[in-house]
């Protein structure tokens, strides 16, 4: 469902455009409302046009300015919107693997979000950026069910045909039924081959037929099966799956509903669904938490960070 909220700016005139930030740049300080008006309400093409533009015009790099001229997380969230958006989540994945410990909720957002090509075209872009390949350094990070998971889901292989068979469904809940639930122990490879390679659709009446022959939801299952990471991540993977809409505002809600922001979240997803479903994703907010997404970032965020979140947002 495409429901973004930003667009493509009609007029457009990226000589203009670059004429007026290089305008907020002078003096002491720099015109933070002239910037939020240029960047957060041009589409990624014409911001990326104003970029040719300003080295045109300038002979500067409008990147390398908006960094010596900004900070903090406005900073993060201008350079978010001046990214290529496969570069962005490249880095995402590197930041979630590097460091003390693995972001593993990161980890199934970039890839359980995006379809099998994207995938591999960010594998790509993560190998070309950190000569080493996303699969190693999941398995360097990462282990167990959790790495088996991640690898999987990485190679970006999962059916995307869509079509359903309740036949074939029905025995994929008896397997799963039988891997788990039936059995001392769990066969977690099996959960592994069935989550990672069926179709969306029909992962979601592999549920159904799963809740008809036991009585209880799919997750229950899970949380008997799996323990820890593992279980946080299936249960994670399962939710987008179900509802990738519901997935993400509960993501945006997690990224403000606790003490400190957890800033790396809500910008990423703000600005890497601007353009795809963000007004979407703002309904499911709203009608999940009773309060909108804007009053939220009003709530949690504050001065030209806060500005720019709420003009992207719409």
């Amino acid at each position: 469902m495409s429901n973004p909220t930003v667009l493509p700016a009609d007029p457009f005139d990226a000589a203009e455009d670059a004429k007026t930030l290089k305008k907020a740049f002078k003096g002491f300080g720099s015109d933070e409302k002239a910037i939020i008006g240029v960047i957060a309400k041009r589409s990624l093409e014409q911001r990326m046009e104003i970029v040719k533009e300003f080295k045109t015009l300038y002979g500067e790099d409008l990147l390398e300015e908006l960094k010596s001229e900004l900070r903090g997380n406005f900073e993060d969230v201008i350079v978010a919107l001046m990214t290529n958006p496969v570069d962005f989540q490249a880095k995402a994945l590197y930041k979630a693997l590097s460091g003390l410990g693995t972001d593993e909720d990161t980890l199934v957002e970039v890839l359980a979000i995006h379809d099998n090509e994207e995938v591999k075209v960010i594998s790509t872009v993560y190998e070309e950026l950190y000569e080493t390949s996303l699969e190693s350094d999941i398995k360097g990070d990462t282990s167990g069910t959790v790495k088996r998971l991640f690898v999987s889901l990485s190679v970006g292989g999962r059916d995307e045909s869509e079509h359903t068979n309740r036949e074939l469904a029905y025995k994929d809940a008896q397997t799963l039924l039988r891997a788990g639930e039936l059995i001392q122990g769990t066969d977690e490879s099996t959960f592994n081959a069935i989550l990672c390679q069926r179709n969306r659709s029909q992962l979601k009446l592999i549920f159904e037929e799963y809740e008809k022959l036991t009585g209880h939801e799919f997750e229950q299952a899970i949380k008997n099966e799996f323990s820890g990471t593992a279980k946080s991540t299936l249960l994670n993977l399962i939710h987008c799956i179900r509802d990738k809409y519901d997935y993400l505002a509960t993501r945006l809600h997690k990224s403000m509903d606790r003490l400190g922001t957890d800033d790396r979240t809500l910008i990423r997803i703000i600005v890497s669904r601007s353009e795809i479903d963000l007004g979407t994703i703002k309904q499911v907010f709203e009608s999940k938490y009773g309060k909108s997404l804007a009053d939220w970032i009003t709530d949690d965020t504050s001065g030209d960070y806060k500005r720019c979140l709420l003009e992207i947002v719409g």
